[in-house]
């Protein structure tokens, strides 16, 4: 919005001209998610209290978690509307790319809204039911990999790189749509099932946000995606602004959300943002990257799905509670130390995606 009347004003004043470049309004994308999110987190905070949208705390969990029982939920509230604004107000409207990575994370962020709704209003911690939300996770992450396979006009939207290795790239054709939906979905899920301590899931978002910033910037710019080796796709860099605007956002609502919490993100964030880092991951071709840099949501949703399969064949349980977040918490560590730790380890497996710009 504000780059399209920069465009107006640059008739009577070059200097206008600065809004043009993708690096400024990255910038100016994370300081005004981060402005709206810190000005209106206690407002909305307030406003989830006195309307008594509480968290629901499930019974088998750590019985320390009982206590956090009414802390405002649906938070996610405040991530979308930040993202939203900022990348409105700092996006060009005219890149298909920006409305795709917008329009589906607001689509997943639907869905967690009516989970969370169904988990307040009738005070049951398990919501919508899970075949009920996969299904509409399934439509939201079908149609957006079909659109994207639809619209791809050059071969290097439509490839696989495998990171560290320059000449391993392999044309998917319809296994796009396949790979694209199964990220976005995938994603989604996994951060959802990694937000069950304070902030745990929040900063590893941010900081994935953040690098996914450089890779879009990298792929839409046709002189440092040819000089690093990584295809060029034109335009895609605007994506740097949405992902920007996600750090911010994100960074914003970790203020009310570092332990001990004042809001939760509610499924209504932990979609959208899963969804946000998937789309975008799968818009500028970095899907094994973000698999590595996503390491903490990656192992969080392996440690549920072997904890059932070992309950199913053996009877036997792997780990003392899944996801494996609770493990550590019934093995006595107190939740700040499982949340710092996860957290210092994602800060060393973005650093890894990142050096796969330049080792190849």
């Amino acid at each position: 919005m504000l780059l399209l009347l920069s465009e107006w004003l640059s008739r009577w004043y070059s200097g206008f001209h600065v809004f043009q470049y993708i690096t400024l309004r990255v910038i100016l994308g994370v300081l005004t998610a981060l402005g709206i999110a810190l000005l209106a987190g206690p407002l909305m905070i307030r406003s989830l209290s006195r309307s008594q949208i509480g968290q629901s705390v499930r019974d088998d969990g750590p019985r320390s978690h009982l206590s956090k029982a009414g802390t405002p939920t649906m938070g996610g509230a405040l991530i979308l509307v930040s993202v939203t604004l900022s990348t409105l107000l700092w996006g060009e409207l005219r890149n298909r790319y920006l409305w795709i990575a917008l329009l589906v994370t607001l689509a997943f962020g639907a869905i967690g809204w009516i989970d969370d709704y169904r988990k307040v209003s009738r005070r049951d911690p398990r919501g919508m039911p899970a075949r009920q939300k996969y299904f509409w996770q399934s439509i939201c992450g079908l149609a957006a990999a079909i659109l994207l396979y639809a619209q791809a006009d050059t071969p290097a939207q439509t490839q696989l790189i495998v990171p560290f290795v320059k000449a391993a790239v392999f044309n998917l054709g319809w296994g796009f749509p396949v790979l694209a939906y199964l990220v976005v979905v995938g994603t989604s899920n996994a951060v959802n099932l990694t937000d069950g301590l304070d902030g745990l899931a929040i900063l590893p978002a941010v900081m994935i946000a953040g690098a996914l910033v450089v890779f879009a910037y990298v792929a839409g710019h046709v002189n440092f995606s040819h000089y690093l080796g990584l295809p060029y796709i034109a335009g895609v860099g605007e994506l740097g602004v949405f992902c920007a605007a996600l750090s911010g956002a994100g960074l914003g609502f970790l203020w009310f959300n570092t332990y001990p919490a004042q809001v939760f993100m509610g499924d209504m964030g932990a979609l959208a943002i899963g969804a946000a880092l998937g789309i975008v991951a799968v818009m500028v071709r970095q899907e094994i990257v973000l698999f590595i840099m996503g390491g903490v949501f990656v192992v969080e949703t392996l440690s549920v799905m072997l904890q059932v399969v070992s309950f199913k064949l053996t009877g036997r349980r792997i780990f003392r509670m899944a996801p494996l977040h609770h493990h550590f918490e019934l093995k006595g560590w107190p939740e700040p130390r499982v949340i710092v730790r996860f957290w210092i380890i994602t800060v060393i497996l973005v650093l890894i995606g990142l050096s796969s710009l330049k080792i190849r």
